[in-house]
């Protein structure tokens, strides 16, 4: 067994035992917020245009009712989460797509600004959406940061994912990402590495045209990741992908990308600037997950939101969070998700986290963090725990596990949907 099996079996042993949830129920209760602290807020919009082969995230067919009337209710929702004591401080929307319904989504942001001393907010969207006055819109309400999903400007790729008859080609994605440019203070691009078919020659083309091309403020280069739900359509419509090219893909990103003069603001995201970055649980330990789909981590507990959206409505119409169901994690499991976050940044104060464990994190992992060390991808710099250039790399391996057993978990929450509500899901 080599070293990257040997952490991925990690990563998953990890997700069995601290977010294995139980059968979800008809509900439960989200703990009250703690007082004089701030929370992230992530708002879940499920609805997209159309439903990409690879993607495990929860989404639905876009309805334009179904959709005004889902927005209604995640504003009743964020009044009962204000209701129960959390203040936030920073938004996250994401979906599916979080900008189909462009005044609903402002409204939305406008609710939370009303009632919590948001600063940052970031949105995703998708590039048919790249509108000069658009994105002005989402500024003057207060967005700081836009995601993009791009995966590729290869044509022939963007035809694999169904991508192209609906967002363009690769050359007319790339034009709308220039138009926009300094619109918003990040606009960040979201890219998927190791996709099938995908060459070195269409990688490192990828790479010109988001450095030289569009000069892009961010870009998020995921590995591709699956779940039990896609793999096969995704091997139907994409074909196989090849494991064995990850590392030089990944280094090849990494060499390029850090040699144009952006840094690492996780182990797979490179910016230009210091801001917001997709991965918030990073150096947010809590958040609350508002909407169908979403999870919250409070309390040293993991809690799973409906994932059926009439059944999301009925909640809502009758004043209830639409939590089904609550994870609680052990301490160790705590400290060990806890790890995996904070590194995935490429730093680990280890003063924070003594103080958060109360002075027994280091004693209770010592298995863990001796390995790290051995194989090389930590370096200990006394008040702190720092990945090396080896340590960024399997830490894509860790994150790629993690997502791609909480992709799996959302299978299973989907295939709940008919024991959580009388009612079937509406898209």
């Amino acid at each position: 067994m080599d070293i990257e099996d040997l952490l991925g079996r990690f990563v998953r042993r990890l997700n069995r035992t601290a977010i294995d949830f139980p059968e979800p129920g008809g509900g439960t209760s989200l703990p009250a917020g703690e007082k004089d602290k701030r929370y992230l807020l992530y708002l879940h919009i499920p609805y997209c245009i159309a439903l990409c082969p690879f993607c495990s995230f929860h989404r639905v067919l876009f309805e334009r009712d179904s959709s005004k009337h889902y927005f209604e209710c995640l504003r009743h929702e964020i009044e009962l989460a204000s209701e129960l004591g959390y203040s936030f401080d920073q938004l996250y929307v994401g979906g599916g797509t979080p900008t189909v319904l462009p005044d609903e989504l402002v409204t939305t942001i406008n609710a939370v600004r009303a009632a919590h001393p948001i600063g940052d907010i970031s949105v995703e969207t998708n590039p048919d959406h790249l509108q000069p006055a658009a994105l002005q819109v989402l500024r003057d309400a207060g967005v700081s940061r836009l995601s993009v999903g791009v995966q590729s400007f290869d044509d022939d790729l963007l035809k694999a994912m169904r991508r192209f008859d609906n967002y363009g080609s690769g050359a007319d994605i790339a034009d709308r990402l220039v138009s926009v440019r300094g619109i918003l203070d990040t606009i960040n691009v979201d890219m998927i590495f190791n996709l099938p078919q995908q060459s070195e020659t269409s990688l490192r083309r990828d790479l010109d045209i988001l450095i030289d091309r569009v000069a892009a403020d961010q870009v998020s280069f995921y590995p591709l990741m699956t779940s039990d739900s896609t793999k096969a359509q995704m091997s139907r419509t994409m074909g196989s992908f090849d494991m064995s090219r990850q590392k030089h893909y990944y280094e090849l990103i990494a060499e390029r990308m850090l040699s144009a003069g952006y840094f690492r603001s996780s182990a797979w995201c490179f910016s230009r600037k210091a801001g917001m970055f997709d991965e918030y649980i990073v150096d947010r330990e809590e958040y609350v997950g508002l909407g169908s789909g979403a999870f919250s981590y409070l309390q040293g507990a993991l809690y799973a939101n409906t994932f059926s959206i009439n059944g999301y409505v009925q909640m809502l119409e009758s004043g209830i969070v639409s939590a089904t169901t609550r994870r609680e994690m052990s301490e160790q499991d705590q400290k060990r998700y806890y790890l995996l976050m904070r590194l995935f940044g490429g730093t680990l104060d280890k003063q924070h986290a003594e103080a958060r464990f109360g002075g027994n994190f280091q004693r209770k992992l010592w298995p863990e963090l001796t390995l790290l060390k051995t194989i090389g991808a930590v370096k200990d710099s006394g008040d702190s725990l720092r990945l090396t250039e080896r340590g960024h790399y399997l830490w894509v391996i860790l994150m790629r596990e993690f997502f791609s057993e909480t992709n799996t978990l959302r299978d299973q929450m989907r295939h709940a949907i008919d024991r959580q509500s009388p009612v079937v899901q509406g898209s």
